[in-house]
Formats: C-alpha cells, structure tokens, sequence
C-alpha cells in the first residue's frame, strides 16, 4: 500500500510540473487568462519610456523578475509583435517584424506590455512606451574595446557596428597572436564629415608606430614626430571640407590613488594645437605655450572656428619637462580646463585670437572634449570637478552652450549620477552616444540620447545587442563612440599590410 501512494505521489507531481511547463511555456501568445498587477517588470536593459531612431535594431531585453516564463508585446498602428522566454527572461524579437513595426510608427508611440509566469498564474504587467522619433540616425557606429588595464594594451580593435543589426566587424585588432614583439595601441579613430568609407585616421603607437591615413580606399602611415612640436599628435579633428587635421600635441602621464573612489587620473603636463595639412605633409603650431594647455580640438561645420579646451598653469613657468610632470601630478585636481574658440580664415590659414566661451574654473568646474552640432547651433561638452580625462571622472556631465542665446545647461535626462563623458553627434543633430559607466561604475558603456528640434534631450538608453546580457558578460569598456554614414572600405588585412610596414612609412616636415 505504501509503495502505491509513492507511485502515485509521484505521478502527481510529474503531473503538475508538466503542467506548469505547459502553462508557463515560452511560446510567443498574448496569455488569454492573464491577471493584471501593478508590479512593474523589472528589465534589463532600462528600455522604459525612451525615444528610438526608427532604424534601430530590435531591443532586446532581459526579464528579471521572478518568473518560469515570459512573454513580451510591443504594438502600434495596428501592428504588434511578440517574443516569449523561459526562466532566463532573454525576450528577443524578430528582426524584420522589428522593422515593420517601427517603418509604421515614426513620430509614434508603441506600447509595450510584459507578461510573467508564476507558479503556473500569468500576470500582466504595466506596459511602458517607446516613442519611434522620425529621425533616423546614422547607420554605422565605431568604438575601441579595450580591457580596463593600466599597465599594457594586451588586445584591443577598433570596430564598426551596424546600428540597423547587430552585425559587428573588425576594422583592426593589435595583437591577435599576443606577440609582445608587435604589440601596439591604437587610438583616437576620426572621420571628415561622418564618412568613414571617404577619410578617416587613427593612431599607432610603441611597435608600428605611427598615424594612420585612409582616403579613398589609399592607407597611408605617417611618422608624425617632429622636433620642433611639443610631442606625438594626439587628439585629431578634420576639417569639415579640407584635407587638413588640427590635433592636439600632449605629455600625458598616470597617477594612481592608493585611497579614492576613482581609481586613475591621467594628466596632461603639456599640450598645444597643431596643424596638419595631409596633402602637403606639413605640420605647423597653432598655439605653443609654456603655462596654457590646450586640447581636444573640434572644428565647427562651417570650418570657420576652432573650438578646444585650455588650462592655464602659470606654476609650470620655467619648469623642465620632469618638472612639469611631477607639478601637475601634485596638482592634479586644482587643474581646470575653459571651454575657448578661435576664429578661422580659410584662405589665409590663420587663426584668429582665443575667445572666452565658457569659464569653468570660475565656476570650480572643468571642461572637456566639445563637440558642435551638425548645424552649428550647440557645441556638446562634458564637465567635471577638474581635469581633462573625464572617463575616470565621477562627476562628469553632459552641457551644451545654445551659440545663439549663450545658454549653457546640463543635458539633465541624458546624464547619469557616474561618468558621462566622450561623446559624439549623429549627422542631423538628432541623436547623442555617449560612453557611460552608469551600469556599475568600471566599465563603460555606449548610451544613445535623442537631442530634438527644441534643444531638449531625453532619457539615454544602452546600444541593444541581440542578446540582453552581452554587455554585461563583456569584459572590454568601450570608447571614443563615432558615427559614420558609410562603412569603412579598406580590409582590416590591408590596414595591417600598411601598419607592419614601418620602411614604407612616410614622414612630416615642420613648416613655421
């Protein structure tokens, strides 16, 4: 009688578990018995009531709330589409319904409604909106991977992303092999005019050395050291319609904190403005000075005016170059850079005296990296407590100056309270990338802010990847975001061809 009612138990329970499964499988229905709670669906990523570009690919996400199963409904304009899950929460939905569904909703909200399994009882949870801007942002995104070490760049690329998919290339790794001999950094990828398949150019250092150039499917390297400039160009930017580049030239260096809750400064302990004329080969001063450090130099679209920031230093007078290095190492957080510009003449090449845009150390604050919006009107800025590497700054922001009106303000709904910093326009003004470390303060991450026709900015939302959790499993922080209307036209093979080939390298000539 015993080993009966144990049979039976465990028919029971084999039973119940099937029907569970049953109930609470992962197909992709609308639950028709589903009950309706107030308890919000906690998500990963916070894709909760944002602005999308209708080009975007799907947004996947990540149920984290307790459940045996899931099913996720996005809808509008008579269109919907679902996604179901198990127990790990992954909702994935159809690429090309994707599509469909945002091609019909531009200027649109959607709705989204999530359902969770427990214990066999679905529940319906609040749904959220989506709003599909009519905007569309530019199809390609590049950034550097790059581990979050101190000591060497083991391995590191710089990669293009399809916005529309998913779809990741290489544009060039350093150290597939992890050859000690050859390992290189590479930085500071740019483009003229969000063209990557046109120009573009970034830099090579230690084995390989270098910058390197592509025009037209043509890879050049150039051997950028001259004697009569401060040091190796660092920070580029190209002129809107010439082939010339203004970079900045730095002595950088590293400090560690034994005790801080921001684990690296880097410090600039001399920088200037350099000009390079790409056609000619010839590198020319723009500002050298011995107390101001200038950097980050960004053209405006109209190539008219040079925006940059600068730190004036008046204790670095007369000091040596180890000297210099170990003032600034000693006054690391005293140092804060102004938000300057300078005038432009195309024809005659020169630059007019600096200008004053925004005076932030007399606000205690420091500026960096200005970015000035396709149409002129806003220059995109980070600020933080002092210093210019504001990527290990826990303080820094996202502000705009409105160059009409003189307004400056924080962009409040695309910040985050841990950095925010290194950030990139789209081609039509419309949307912002932004590296973050907003997810949990050592890595960062790239976030998309839609920027709209009134100069209002809205919630920043995690670049999707096809599986929720790819961010978070990553191990590599992301940086230097720039968007790109074309893809890159040269094989990452021909780039490495050009790169080992430190014979063929070509070198500039200083012109006073």
């Amino acid at each position: 009688m015993q080993n009966i009612i144990i049979r039976f138990a465990r028919l029971a329970l084999g039973l119940a578990v099937l029907w569970q499964v049953q109930a609470c499988g992962p197909k992709a229905a609308i639950p028709a018995d589903s009950q309706p709670t107030q308890e919000q669906a906690a998500i990963y990523p916070d894709y909760r009531d944002i602005v999308i570009p209708p080009n975007i690919a799907p947004l996947n996400i990540q149920v984290t709330s307790e459940g045996d199963a899931f099913v996720g409904c996005i809808a509008g304009g008579g269109i919907q589409i679902l996604a179901a899950a198990g127990a790990d929460g992954k909702l994935e939905f159809d690429a090309a319904e994707w599509r469909k569904l945002l091609e019909q909703n531009k200027g649109k909200d959607l709705a989204v409604t999530l359902y969770s399994c427990r214990g066999g009882q679905w529940l319906k949870h609040p749904a959220y909106s989506l709003h599909v801007a009519p905007e569309e942002i530019d199809r390609y995104l590049f950034y550097r991977l790059i581990e979050p070490s101190y000591e060497l760049y083991r391995q590191l690329g710089i990669y293009q992303r399809d916005l529309t998919t998913f779809e990741e290339k290489a544009v060039y790794e350093n150290n597939r092999s992890f050859d000690s001999i050859n390992n290189h950094c590479i930085n500071c990828h740019n483009f003229q005019n969000y063209d990557a398949g046109k120009r573009m150019l970034f830099h090579v250092r230690a084995a390989h050395g270098g910058t390197v150039f592509v025009e037209d499917g043509k890879v050049t390297k150039m051997n950028m050291n001259c004697d009569s400039v401060l040091s190796s160009s660092v920070y580029p930017s190209w002129h809107p319609r010439r082939n010339w580049v203004v970079f900045s030239s730095n002595q950088t260096g590293q400090t560690f904190h034994v005790v801080n809750h921001q684990k690296v400064e880097v410090v600039d302990f001399g920088s200037d403005l350099i000009f390079y004329d790409a056609d000619a080969h010839t590198l020319t001063n723009i500002l050298k000075t011995s107390t101001d450090l200038e950097t980050f130099p960004c053209w405006s679209p109209d190539g008219k005016r040079l925006f940059y920031c600068c730190a004036s230093v008046p204790g670095l007078a007369g000091k040596s170059t180890l000297e210099r290095s170990d003032y600034i190492s000693a006054h690391y957080d005293s140092i804060r850079y102004n938000l300057m510009s300078m005038p432009f003449d195309e024809k005659t090449r020169r630059f007019g005296p600096p200008q004053l845009e925004m005076d932030c150390a007399a606000r205690g604050k420091s500026a960096t990296v200005p970015r000035v919006s396709p149409d002129g009107r806003y220059v995109l800025f980070t600020l933080a407590d002092y210093g210019q590497f504001h990527i290990w700054h826990k303080s820094s922001d996202l502000y705009v100056k409105d160059l009409q009106t003189g307004q400056i303000r924080a962009l409040a709904a695309a910040n985050s309270p841990d950095v925010d910093t290194y950030h990139t326009w789209s081609s039509n003004g419309r949307w912002i990338i932004v590296a973050s470390r907003r997810d949990d303060g050592s890595y960062t991450r790239l976030y998309i802010a839609y920027f709209d026709r009134q100069g209002k900015d809205h919630k920043a939302f995690l670049l999707p990847q096809l599986d929720p959790e790819y961010n978070l499993l990553l191990m590599k922080s992301y940086n230097i975001p720039e968007l790109s209307r074309t893809p890159v036209q040269v094989s990452e093979e021909t780039l490495r061809r050009v790169i080992y080939d430190d014979k063929a390298a070509g070198r500039v000539t200083y012109k006073p």
